[in-house]
């Protein structure tokens, strides 16, 4: 058998393995399960490349045994011992190092014991990749420990049972609204919102466990442990209710749960474009968009231990003044944030039965506002739902306006602010809700 196919049969077989794993067998699946999986694969495909010719070609390949055994014994370490991102973080300072000089080797001994057109088709491409993994793996461990020193935390972090969770407030005046971020978003995303609100009254934003400021929770998330945790941190922070609660997105069934378990503490909610409850149920694409944005999201933690998702979100949040810009880009480079991302979807059907728990607001103001462009079937209607949750309920969309633009433009930021307001008016006064002017 000729040496090339051997090399492109064992370079495949590990890539092909890989994918299978990681994309079908495990989706979705924690960060060490995934990068675990992703090493083994790799193992058995340099395992391939040193047995297939030592056995079938004249031209034996020993060298394969080494990335083989260092890719396998690493990948089962992880396995069994990576399970925290703290360890995954360490070895940041340990891995980029080790990979570029076995690297280099690999390419020492494949110019010197290969013969193939398969060297520079397969295997270079190999090593290209390794390489600028290694290179990409020790710029995004530097650049994190740079990031936490930049952004100082803003606010406060109190400590919830077991964890802390930073909180910041700005402005005065009641009643004090507290905004709920999106899925894989930080305190910064309401960089545009938060200001404009604080002009008219108190404004508090907070980081969810695992991303932004605050710190990781132990264990998965459990039925209404979110809503729980919110009520603990506004109550030992000192923040009187009740609240507006204002959710965009994901974060629009969290301010649904903590509405549903603390109705006296509710004065007002503003949902924007918010996730419906029964999303699984009502929107006909949801399940096979869930499974596929899972599947990715897994991947996530790991791809940003390279500094891919640094690269992806370098012009992320361009609108945002500064220092939330920059805060918001550093969060959504790390794993860490991936890793969140990726919990809170898995726990997205408990999450969801917490929302569909509030059946009624009574006559309290709920501002549905929802993002007029790229609307998948269903939607409009499933936000006419949430609408009649309240006697006292406006639901307005913004023409032009998408899903991420309506807390990250400038031009469509001002209806999210002027919604927020309208209901901090309607407690203020006590009067009904009206759509606000110059809302779209």
């Amino acid at each position: 058998m000729a040496i090339g196919w051997v090399v492109a049969a064992a370079v495949l077989s590990g890539l092909v393995s890989a994918v299978v794993l990681d994309v079908l067998v495990f989706a979705g699946a924690r960060e060490h399960v995934i990068t675990g999986m992703a090493l083994l694969a790799f193992a058995f495909g340099w395992g391939l490349l040193a047995v297939g010719s030592t056995r079938f070609t004249d031209q034996p390949q020993r060298w394969a045994i080494v990335p083989c055994a260092a890719m396998a014994l690493t990948g089962a370490a992880v396995l069994v011992q990576a399970h925290s991102n703290r360890v995954m973080q360490s070895l940041g300072w340990v891995w980029p190092p080790l990979l570029l000089a076995l690297t280099i080797w690999m390419v020492v001994q494949a110019r010197s014991g290969l013969r193939s057109w398969t060297r520079r088709g397969f295997l270079y491409p190999v090593f290209a990749v390794l390489v600028i993994m290694a290179i990409g793996g020790a710029f995004e461990t530097v650049q994190e420990r740079s990031d936490r020193a930049t952004y100082a935390m803003p606010g406060r972090l109190i400590d919830v049972g077991g964890h802390g969770l930073h909180i910041r407030c700005t402005g005065s005046g009641s009643p004090t609204v507290v905004l709920e971020p999106g899925l894989g978003e930080m305190s910064s995303a309401y960089g545009l919102i938060a200001p404009a609100v604080a002009r008219e009254s108190r404004v508090c934003v907070y980081d969810r466990a695992g991303r932004g400021w605050s710190e990781s929770a132990t264990g998965a998330q459990r039925s209404g442990q979110a809503a729980t945790e919110l009520h603990a941190l506004l109550t030992r922070a000192g923040v009187p209710g009740p609240y507006v609660l204002a959710g965009h997105s994901f974060g629009g069934l969290y301010v649904l749960a903590f509405a549903a378990r603390y109705p006296d503490q509710v004065a007002g909610l503003v949902l924007i474009d918010s996730t419906p409850p029964d999303a699984f149920d009502s929107l006909p694409t949801y399940p096979t968009f869930y499974s596929g944005f899972r599947r990715v999201s897994a991947l996530g933690p790991s791809f940003a231990r390279f500094g891919g998702m640094r690269l992806i979100n370098l012009t992320s949040y361009g609108d945002f003044p500064e220092p939330a810009r920059s805060e918001a880009r550093a969060n959504s480079a790390t794993a860490r944030t991936a890793r969140s991302a990726r919990d809170e979807l898995a726990v997205a059907r408990t999450l969801m039965r917490d929302a569909a728990a509030l059946r009624s607001l009574g006559d309290r103001p709920l501002f549905v506002l929802t993002a007029g462009s790229g609307q998948e079937k269903g939607w409009s209607a499933a936000q006419d739902r949430l609408a009649r949750l309240s006697s006292n309920s406006v639901h307005v969309t913004a023409r032009g306006a998408t899903h991420q633009s309506l807390l990250q433009d400038r031009s469509d930021a001002p209806t999210t602010s002027r919604s927020i307001l309208a209901v901090v008016h309607s407690v203020r006064d006590s009067s009904p809700l009206t759509s606000p002017r110059g809302t779209p």
